[in-house]
């Protein structure tokens, strides 16, 4: 096992159904269910296009109780989509870190765990789509960009998405011990 540090950048809550965009807060709760108030938490979800095994509309479990990005994947995606700068919130993330350049390809099971108890777990990599894509040419109308350019730019830097193993909360500042069990390529990488 290795053990990396980050820190907790900023935090978001998904509080309006209707919009991909989080709120920016100083602390998340969070529980077994997920980001308390937030609009993904559950413990059961809706399968969508991402899961191709079930038929659109069933309900399975939620493995995508929280998300989070990295603070230097988000300057790589926004030099490569030629823009000043990609905000977590934008991306529907609950949380942004820094310190881990290679957060994305952190493996299924690795675990975050917070100074208050807090512990979450990684279940995969959070896949580009367009919706972010869209919400990111509306900050930058004048430069004419394609909302699928945001697919392209953010392949294997989107973050990840994972399940609450221990309740509590996270806030801004907070120092993140990062667990990693299995460590295929990631060594050399990180």
């Amino acid at each position: 096992m290795i053990k990396l540090m980050a820190v907790v950048q900023s935090v978001y809550i998904g509080d309006n159904s209707a919009s991909l965009v989080k709120t920016p807060r100083q602390l998340i709760e969070v529980n077994l269910s997920g980001v308390v108030g937030d609009k993904h938490a559950g413990y059961t979800r809706r399968a969508d296009s991402r899961n191709k095994e079930y038929p659109r509309g069933v309900e399975i479990r939620n493995w995508r109780q929280w998300s989070a990005v990295s603070a230097e994947e988000l300057a790589i995606i926004a030099e490569k989509m030629g823009i000043l700068e990609v905000d977590p919130a934008w991306l529907g993330a609950n949380l942004c870190l820094a310190g881990i350049p290679n957060f994305t390809c952190l493996p299924k099971g690795s675990t975050l765990t917070f100074p208050h108890g807090t512990v979450l777990e990684v279940e995969e990599e959070n896949f580009p789509c367009v919706n972010p894509g869209k919400v990111i040419i509306s900050q930058f109308p004048h430069l004419g960009i394609s909302p699928s350019l945001f697919v392209k730019a953010s392949m294997h830097l989107r973050g990840l998405v994972g399940i609450v193993n221990r309740s509590g909360i996270i806030r801004v500042g907070d120092q993140v011990q990062i667990s990693v069990y299995d460590l295929p390529n990631l060594s050399e990488s990180v």
